[in-house]
């Protein structure tokens, strides 16, 4: 079967191949089904979801199903040697799971390697009852907006030369609207997103983030946004004139058609990088359009033509490249929902908390090679001063049959190695050597658990989007500078925290979140930004299995488990 198909329960939703289209013209694209975004793949709460894989490349992939919580199914959660070793050239994987007590916008996409630059789709769990907020003449139709970034080279010669030499990665040469960069890049005017609408409606439009390396705001010209959906999990409605959304994050809103267009129906939608990085980067806007159709307007063919429209004004309400206050204004207003039906599940006490940091790192140029990083050295990314290093078994499966290894060690930091101002000291004269290898942090079942997300100067000081696989949990606080544990925990709201599954660590500050480790199994934690992810960003995180056969990893999911070779 090619393509995706509505079932109801217990059926088989999707079964895709992962293969490359023949005769491209960019070689950056491994479309998935031929198609750039992958299709979109629809459920209801309470499915069971089978996808078949089908890899038809000749290199390794794993599909990761993000924000899918994966209650005791960690083998169908997807990160290459965390949860599965990789899905071979000509192998066929299965992911089985069920959607339980989830629901909105979330998405999938390969995480092997830098595959998701190009694999990726929407992932919408459609509610059992009615959406928690109203609005006047709500569309039926829900529209996926998802944001990419496109390379005209290959996608795996970036990563390659950026490992080799250890500088950053070469800069994306556009951003994309569902698959579509649009008339401000060259050669791109008839590849442009269009919207069609009907005045006085409003829609539900589903934002997903899938870019690799930058975090956007998103605004439509004279148009506000209301809102009502983070990551899977309804919020309470607020109006913005624009969005910020990280890689990983999903966001809901609702758009009314409440413009009088004039002989132009077209409204432009913009989306552009938010900057808080020194490396280099794709400092160019994206847009599509906004088309009013009305009888009282001409028809106009369903594409952007440069030549037939007047000169394009991005909108007034887009935010510039470092609104950092816009940024942490439009974060601080989002809250859950707390209602009877959807209440606020947030841990008010904890059992243990972890502080991390989260570092750039310069190490030495070995000898005999060529650096290009600063100062010709490498550069790598940490936390707590550990530089993850993916192993070449599955982590998961190691953990499960209790296998005695090298290759990982349970003693992952629960507090930085050492006490420094990390939000003051010199990013280009200060620099802290880290350590490579794979240490895990390891939880008993039903642990109430804070870490505390903590940024530093070296190098620079970054906005990072911190992702948890396996669990969803509440941004209890947030703050600029360094956290202090005795003052900051006074102001966490432990009321309605917005619950998330990637957080936006602010740059040159602090987030705090908490979760209930109730999800037994191996799970990876890591930046979302791919080249932070690649210099070590990241850790294990295991939580083991409680006393109860409910609380414990699910077994009958282990026997379609592929093998490392």
């Amino acid at each position: 079967m090619q393509g995706w198909w509505l079932f109801g329960f217990d059926k088989e939703i999707l079964n895709c191949s992962f293969d490359t289209k023949e005769n491209m013209e960019e070689p950056m694209k491994e479309p998935l089904n031929g198609k750039y975004p992958g299709p979109t793949i629809i459920v209801h709460e309470r499915d069971n979801v089978q996808v078949t894989v089908t890899n038809k490349v000749a290199r390794n992939t794993t599909i990761h199903w993000h924000g899918v919580r994966q209650v005791r199914t960690g083998w169908a959660d997807g990160p290459a040697y965390i949860t599965q070793c990789p899905i071979g050239a000509g192998k066929t994987y299965t992911y089985n799971f069920s959607v339980v007590d989830q629901r909105g916008t979330l998405w999938w996409h390969a995480h092997f390697s830098w595959q998701r630059a190009s694999v990726y789709g929407a992932f919408i769990i459609y509610p059992r009852t009615p959406f928690p907020f109203s609005a006047p003449a709500l569309q039926p139709h829900h529209i996926p907006l998802i944001f990419g970034e496109w390379w005209n080279g290959d996608i795996e010669v970036v990563e390659s030369e950026m490992m080799l030499y250890g500088g950053g990665p070469k800069p994306s040469d556009a951003y994309t609207i569902n698959g579509l960069p649009g008339p401000l890049y060259p050669c791109s005017t008839t590849d442009t997103f269009i919207l069609t609408v009907e005045p006085g409606k409003t829609y539900l439009l589903r934002i997903i983030n899938a870019a690799l390396n930058d975090e956007l705001f998103f605004a439509i010209a004279n148009h506000s946004l209301t809102v009502v959906e983070i990551d899977g999990i309804y919020t309470k409605p607020f109006t913005t004139t624009a969005i910020m959304i990280t890689p990983g994050q999903t966001t809901n809103v609702l758009l009314t058609t409440n413009q009088i267009p004039n002989s132009n129906p077209n409204f432009v939608m913009a989306t552009r990088p938010y900057l808080t990085s020194i490396f280099p980067f794709n400092n160019s806007t994206t847009i599509g359009f906004l088309k009013y159709q009305s009888n009282n307007i001409t028809k106009i063919k369903n594409k952007f033509e440069l030549n037939n429209n007047p000169p394009i004004i991005l909108p007034q309400n887009l935010p510039t490249l470092q609104d950092t206050s816009f940024a942490t204004q439009f974060l601080n207003s989002l809250k859950s929902l707390a209602s009877r039906d959807y209440p606020c599940s947030v841990p008010e006490t904890i059992d243990k908390r972890v502080v991390t940091t989260i570092s750039l790192n310069l190490q030495d140029c070995p000898s005999n090679q060529t650096c290009k990083g600063f100062l010709n050295k490498r550069f790598y990314a940490s936390m707590n001063n550990q530089s993850f290093v993916r192993p070449s078994i599955s982590l998961l499966e190691s953990h499960y049959h209790n296998l005695t290894t090298t290759q990982f060690s349970s003693d992952f930091p629960e507090n930085p190695p050492s006490v420094f101002n990390y939000t003051g000291i010199d990013p280009v004269s200060e620099n802290m050597s880290t350590n490579f290898g794979t240490k895990l942090l390891i939880m008993p079942f039903g642990t109430r658990l804070e870490i505390v997300l903590q940024d530093t100067n070296f190098l620079n000081p970054e906005n990072h989007p911190m992702h948890v696989h396996g669990h969803n949990f509440f941004v209890v606080g947030r703050g600029f500078g360094n956290f202090d544990v005795d003052k900051d925990p006074l102001g966490y709201n432990l009321v309605d925290p917005p619950e998330r599954n990637t957080v936006a660590v602010p740059v040159g500050g602090w987030a705090a979140i908490r979760l209930v480790a109730d999800n037994p199994g191996v799970w990876f934690v890591h930046c979302h930004l791919e080249e932070h992810v690649s210099w070590g960003l990241a850790m294990g995180f295991i939580v083991e299995n409680g006393n109860e056969p409910w609380e414990c990893l699910d077994i009958h999911y282990n026997a379609n488990v592929a093998r490392c070779r």
